[in-house]
């Protein structure tokens, strides 16, 4: 079987789906790989470096999507909502897609996708179980993009991070509160420690507490109490009206736990990284995609921080897909066995049908025909 991987065509996305350093991994298994030329240059991996590996380079990018038998993408259509669109016609029945989908996004563009006869896997469904733990791309990339929310934070503010103790005086540490200690933001109060600032943090779910207090950070704790925080695909659950949750939840706007009164308030200098941007933000006055100063306090907005550390972004990336194909292919041959929950709970597409059944419930569609349900079996 063949894999593609067509160079991303998002603007400003940097990353690759798959790097060198996995190719052998995947030859073993019986798969050939197939790069589109230049795909994985802006994040350091030049061609010569693939052919190294044994992948084979291709310069149009109509020849990959026909030749492939799996395309693995970043940022397929979906996900990809600016130019993601170019590449439906490029898709062929019984082909099989793998990338970031946002199956909750847009029900007429996975409905797009679905009547390609094109079957499709999204990361961002990856169950966050012990043996999907290998694949679970969106902890990889919340990882990336905790580490840069703190270095965008350090080199936007005006003050430094660490103590010093300076013929000059001293000068007391930074202090950074991180509100949300899942991946992103455990990765946040490392990085925060590292560099030298006074690291807290809250979080709904108790269980986080030692995790912050093991990481060196301070834990906030709040008179309240959160049910059921957590769904049973390790994903938060949304509260009630009355309750915050720091977290995004899929398909949800993200709650508002920054006011604009609370950024009024605060000191002047200050800086505020909104890791929630791209979806509205969790600041009241976040501008997606956007750097604005509102009471001279910079918020930054922007979405997609994983493409700004693209080599080791696309080295996460890489290994965790290369887990999941290599969990898909067995002795050169695709295995798709729906009663495998990592199969099912990613699969979003097949046979001209969307057969993920949290994505049908979420979109309202009608439970699919027992026919249709032996099909996406098969």
């Amino acid at each position: 079987m063949l894999v593609g991987v067509p160079r991303e065509s998002f603007p400003g996305e940097r990353r690759v789906a798959l790097v060198p350093a996995t190719i052998p991994h995947l030859t073993k298994a019986g798969l050939e790989v197939v790069v589109e030329a230049g795909a994985g240059i802006s994040a350091g991996y030049p061609d010569a470096d693939y052919t190294a590996k044994g992948a084979k380079i291709v310069s149009d990018r109509a020849d990959l999507f026909r030749a492939a038998d799996i395309v693995v993408q970043i940022l397929c259509y979906g996900s990809n909502d600016r130019t993601g669109k170019a590449d439906v016609p490029l898709f062929r029945s019984g082909q099989v897609l793998i990338g970031f989908l946002r199956p909750l996004g847009s029900i007429e563009t996975i409905q797009e996708i679905a009547a390609k006869g094109v079957t499709s896997f999204s990361v961002e469904l990856m169950p966050r179980t012990t043996r999907a733990q290998s694949m679970d791309v969106l902890s990889s990339m919340a990882t990336i993009c905790g580490y840069k929310a703190v270095v965008l934070a350090a080199d936007t503010s005006p003050r430094i991070f660490p103590m010093l103790t300076t013929a000059a005086g001293t000068i007391t540490p930074g202090r950074v509160f991180v509100i949300g200690a899942g991946v992103a933001g455990l990765q946040a109060i490392a990085t925060a420690r590292r560099l030298g600032a006074v690291a807290s943090a809250y979080d709904l779910r108790p269980a986080a507490k030692e995790q912050v207090q093991s990481l060196g950070g301070g834990f906030v704790e709040l008179p309240i109490e959160a049910k059921d925080a957590e769904d049973a695909r390790g994903y938060a659950r949304a509260q009630d009206e009355t309750f915050y949750t720091a977290a995004v939840i899929p398909g949800k706007k993200p709650p508002i736990l920054v006011t604009k009164e609370m950024v009024a308030s605060m000191a002047p200098g200050s800086v505020i990284v909104d890791l929630a941007g791209e979806r509205g933000g969790n600041c009241e006055l976040t501008c997606p995609g956007e750097i604005v100063v509102e009471h001279g306090v910079t918020i930054i907005g922007w979405f997609n921080l994983a493409s700004t550390v693209p080599y080791h972004a696309s080295q996460m990336y890489a290994r965790n897909v290369s887990a999941f194909l290599l969990h898909l292919v067995k002795d050169g041959k695709l295995q798709l066995d729906v009663e495998d929950e990592i199969i099912r709970e990613t699969m979003l597409t097949r046979s001209g049908e969307v057969v993920n059944a949290r994505v049908r419930e979420f979109f309202s569609l009608p439970p699919l025909p027992a026919q249709s349900k032996e099909v996406a079996k098969s």
